[in-house]
């Protein structure tokens, strides 16, 4: 599996769990964190691991 693909994934696992945070869990800080760090791993937009 290719680099970007795993780290897609893993960035969608974050933003997810991050929605379901602050829905099922009501905790808005770790829910935005989650999803804040979603972003920053992705391939698409913003990512601190690839240029």
């Amino acid at each position: 599996m290719p680099m970007g693909t795993l780290l897609w994934l893993i960035a969608v696992v974050l933003v997810i769990a991050g929605i379901y945070v602050i829905l099922a869990r009501r905790d808005l800080l770790w829910g935005i964190v989650l999803i804040v760090v979603g972003l920053l791993v992705g391939p698409g937009g913003v990512s601190i691991f690839h240029p």
